[in-house]
């Protein structure tokens, strides 16, 4: 029977939500069997599964200033797909998702996979509760299905020999890089979430970190970086962390006025 994953990294649940939809939708239209690798945590990028070339592998990361996170690089560049087909997808924060798509199709070609479709959607911002709030709503999921149902129906005639064409560059742009009102760039690569008096110690910070960065010890300490996906924040029942860097927080802010207009999702198809 051939099988169909969903893989992806998720700290905030926007890029599960759409992988896991996906490959759930493929597995009914083409009666495969589904399975699921959420490679978020440090432990799950020790390894992957084993692809063979019938297998369809929904693959989907966030999109972090403009690309693929860089944090996620050496994983990814370890996986082989053995000639899987493969559909990258991206989710990004309402801003744009420039160049991500692209180096995501990219670095699944250059691993052995064969890329038949792609896809770009929203998904609620890891900085705000107010920029693409709730999305993947219900108008994303829909595009979502006709996704899926359109990659069911071109799988009987691809013949797996070009990678799919996607909107980006190469050579890749760099990173996105905020600004300030005088036009000066804005650096919050350092800043790291703060702790209030809220926090209970209960320790779930810890354990979703996908960095694995948050000090088992003392919650309040890291022990490594921290790459603003926004989980220990967003998924914290005592919204006890934040941020209150200057630069990180007029950021915030101009991204809020700035994107207020509804991005939709972009599919691809050979």
């Amino acid at each position: 029977m051939r099988k169909i994953y969903g893989m992806y990294f998720s700290g905030t649940d926007t890029t599960k939500k759409i992988v896991e939809f996906l490959a759930d939708r493929l597995s009914q239209y083409l009666q495969g069997e589904k399975r699921i690798y959420d490679f978020t945590l440090p432990a799950a990028r020790k390894g992957y599964p084993e692809f063979t070339e019938d297998d369809i592998v929904v693959f989907g990361t966030p999109v972090i200033a403009g690309r693929v996170p860089n944090v996620l690089l050496p994983y990814l560049r370890t996986i082989r797909g053995n000639q899987a087909a493969a559909v990258p997808v991206v989710l990004y924060g309402n801003r744009n998702y420039d160049d991500a798509l692209i180096e995501l199709r990219d670095l699944l070609e250059n691993g052995g996979f064969r890329t038949m479709a792609a896809g770009a959607f929203i998904g609620e911002h890891t900085f705000s509760k107010i920029l693409a709030a709730g999305r993947p709503d219900q108008k994303d999921m829909e595009t979502a299905g006709t996704f899926a149902r359109q990659i069911a129906e071109s799988l009987a005639a691809w013949d797996g020999k070009h990678p799919v064409p996607v909107k980006g560059e190469t050579p890749y742009r760099y990173y996105y890089q905020p600004r300030d009102r005088y036009g000066s760039k804005i650096d919050i690569r350092k800043v790291k979430p703060k702790v209030n008096d809220r926090c209970t110690g209960c320790g779930l910070c810890v354990e979703i970190c996908p960095m694995g960065s948050i000090s088992g010890e003392d919650v309040r300490q890291y022990t490594g970086i921290c790459m603003k996906c926004g989980a220990c924040i967003k998924k914290c029942p005592h919204h006890a962390r934040y941020y209150d860097d200057e630069g990180y927080l007029y950021h915030k802010k101009e991204l809020e006025e700035m994107y207020e207009r509804r991005a939709e999702p972009e599919i691809f198809l050979l």
